[in-house]
Order: C-alpha cells, then sequence, then structure tokens
C-alpha cells in the first residue's frame, strides 16, 4: 500500500492504490465550531452536537458570564436562610480573608458585594448558597450517598438536602460518623483521610453543572470511595492539567469565592495538588481520575494494610443484641431508644440496658440531647 502526500497542511493531493484524492487537513480546535447554525466539538474520534445544558454553558461562556451568575428572578432576600447566612459571617470572620465592616452591612449590601446580585436580582448562587431548599430552583441540588458491598449490592443509602454550607458539615459527618466509620478505618491516619475525601467533596460541590439536575453521588465500599458529580474541564485543559500545578479555574467562581471567603478552599488550584502531596508523604494510593463526557469521578482506594473492619472486631466483645443495635445505628444514628426497641421488638429496658453496655465499652456515644442528638459509633 503506497501513500503519498504532495502536501503537508490545508488542502492536500493524496494517492492510494494507484488512485489520486484530495484530503482537508482540519486542525483541532479546543472550542466548539459553528456550521449551518448549530454548533459542534470534539470528543474522543466523533463530532458531537451541542445541546442542552452544553449549548446553555456554550453560549454562557461565549457572553463572557458564568451560570451562578445568572439572575434568578421572584425570589426574595426574605426568602433566603438567615442561619446559612450567620454561619457564613461566623466563618469569614474567622478567616479574616474579608473587611469585618463589609460583613456588618445589611444582607441586601452584603450580597451585593459578594455579587450575589444581578440587576436587582438574587442568583443562582446565592439561592443554592443561602436558600433553604436550593431544590425548589434546582432539581437534583443535593447529595447522595450509599454503602456498597459490591457494584450491584447497595445496603443502605442517604440524601443530603439543605443550602450548600448545610450539606457541606452534613455530608462530610455523615460520611465519616456513619458510612466509613462503621466498616473502615485507616490506622493513624484518620485526619488525612479526612482532609482529602473532604477537599474532593468541596471541589466536587463549587465545580457541579447545577443546570443538569443531577445530585453528586459517593459511593462507599470497604475498601474504596467514589465521588462523582455533572461537570467537565475548563476549555483547553487535560486530565494530566489536574496533576500538574495549575491555577484556580472554577465553574462557579461566585460560589466558589464565598467558599473561599468562609475557609472551606483556597484561591490558587492547590486542592489536587495538596491532596496528591498527603498521599506521597503518607504513603497511600494516588485518587484516580475518571474524565467522562458529562461527569467526573474520583476514586480513593484504602491500601490493605491499613483497612480495619471495625464491625467484625467488635462482634468478639458484644453480645446479638448489642449487635443488632450497632447494625441499626450504622443505618441510622439518630435512632431514640423507643425506635430501637420497636424495630428490633424488644423491650426500651432491655434495649437501655444494652445501650449502657456498649457505652460502658466505649464503642459508642451520645451527642447531642435525646430528641434531637444522634450516637456516634467510636471503634
Amino acid at each position: 500500500m503506497h501513500q503519498t502526500h504532495f502536501c503537508k497542511k490545508g488542502v492536500n493531493l493524496c494517492k492510494k492504490n494507484n488512485l489520486e484524492y484530495i484530503e482537508i487537513d482540519v486542525p483541532s480546535y479546543p472550542i466548539a465550531i459553528s456550521c449551518k447554525g448549530n454548533y459542534y466539538f470534539r470528543s474522543g474520534s466523533t463530532s458531537q452536537k451541542l445541546a442542552g445544558i452544553e449549548l446553555e454553558s456554550f453560549i454562557l461562556r461565549k457572553r463572557g458570564a458564568t451560570w451562578d451568575n445568572v439572575p434568578y428572578p421572584l425570589v426574595k432576600i426574605e426568602d433566603l436562610d438567615q442561619n446559612a447566612i450567620q454561619k457564613f459571617k461566623e466563618l469569614a470572620i474567622r478567616k479574616k480573608r474579608i473587611d469585618d465592616t463589609i460583613l456588618e452591612e445589611d444582607t441586601e449590601t452584603l450580597l451585593d458585594k459578594l455579587h450575589l446580585i444581578n440587576n436587582g436580582y438574587l442568583t443562582n448562587a446565592a439561592l443554592l448558597l443561602f436558600s433553604k431548599d436550593p431544590e425548589r430552583y434546582f432539581t437534583g441540588a443535593f447529595i447522595k450517598v450509599g454503602f456498597f458491598e459490591t457494584d450491584a449490592d447497595l445496603i443502605y443509602q442517604d440524601e443530603v438536602r439543605g443550602s450548600l454550607f448545610e450539606q457541606i458539615d452534613k455530608v462530610i459527618e455523615l460520611i465519616f460518623f456513619k458510612y466509613m466509620k462503621a466498616k473502615i478505618s485507616y490506622d493513624g491516619l484518620q485526619r488525612v483521610e479526612e482532609y482529602f475525601v473532604s477537599e474532593a467533596i468541596l471541589n466536587a460541590i463549587v465545580h457541579k453543572q447545577y443546570e443538569s439536575g443531577v445530585p453528586i453521588q459517593i459511593s462507599v465500599y470497604k475498601d474504596k470511595l467514589y465521588i462523582t458529580n455533572v461537570g467537565k474541564l475548563p476549555d483547553h485543559w487535560t486530565e494530566e492539567t489536574l496533576y500538574q500545578k495549575h491555577g484556580s479555574k472554577s465553574y462557579n467562581p461566585n460560589i466558589a469565592h464565598v467558599f473561599y471567603l468562609a475557609g472551606h478552599i483556597e484561591s490558587w488550584g492547590r486542592g489536587i495538588e495538596k491532596i496528591f502531596d498527603s498521599c506521597i508523604e503518607n504513603d497511600l494510593p494516588m485518587p484516580k481520575y475518571y474524565i467522562n463526557p458529562t461527569d467526573i469521578m474520583i476514586e480513593f482506594d484504602a491500601p490493605q494494610r491499613l483497612v480495619i473492619d471495625n464491625f467484625s472486631k467488635m462482634t468478639n466483645r458484644v453480645n446479638d443484641t448489642m449487635n443488632k443495635i450497632l447494625e441499626s445505628l450504622y443505618d441510622d444514628p439518630g435512632y431514640t431508644i423507643t425506635e430501637l426497641a420497636n424495630i428490633m421488638k424488644m423491650s426500651r429496658k432491655s434495649i437501655s440496658n444494652n445501650i449502657k453496655k456498649l457505652k460502658d465499652l466505649g464503642i459508642i456515644e451520645r451527642v447531642g440531647n435525646n430528641k434531637k442528638g444522634y450516637w456516634k459509633i467510636k471503634r
């Protein structure tokens, strides 16, 4: 087989099997291309037509705008959760990344200086950060967490809802007090583990394409954890860019800015770099990124030398009733003694006695009061 190129760029006259043909050499473009009123982009070896959220995102970028800065009419400042706003103020005061006098302003002035008001309207970012129920405005604005024995066996799951500030605290507490604490412990490295998993969750919240209507999904296994969210890399970025030193380029810059002021993230795009550094320093497997056309997933693996099955260890120290209580508390740490008695069809006295034994063994402790508290599994 013989092929001849008479020129190297532009329009090429080629020859193959004694037949001549014209080859038009089109360089690859990192941005969408317009053709007959439609926009197309390259995905792998195929050309894809922009539609739906991808088209909306492209149009916004062409205008120099971002989705989180789009105004949302008909919602008033009075509809926001003042508790969430107050929590932001308290966090921002401690971090000292914003002038205290700005935090003392009235709510409307504060939101305006945070770039959460656009042309007199609250923005998408304002509603996600501070509304009482973001799902009222944006479908899928919550986080799903599930524990899996295998890819096909979902054992239990939870959904974390509320403002983004609420979701951060709730999901991190849920994962480490219920999901990972119940089944797995990293001997001597829990603080490191909490840091880089928390960092990855924050990245997912900040960079998610909320217009997709799909929740962030966190899948927990005995020895690994996946975090998946609908999102995409910035233009001109590849997977290799993530592993190199890079700047901060958020899909939702206004949300990211508020999180930065509150101390949740840094502004230099060092979150992934710090995760990698922590893994190297503590001899842990590097996280794996899976960049798909519509979502990004990160996988954390635990080396077997550090995995401790707490449930198996505890069964040697407790009776059957205590085991059943622990299994129930793994499902929902908020169960009361009365609820446990109803679930297990036992007397409150029997449940109370076994709860006391678990507390005396240092396996569980009560956090908060009897009505609004929960059971923390310690080991």
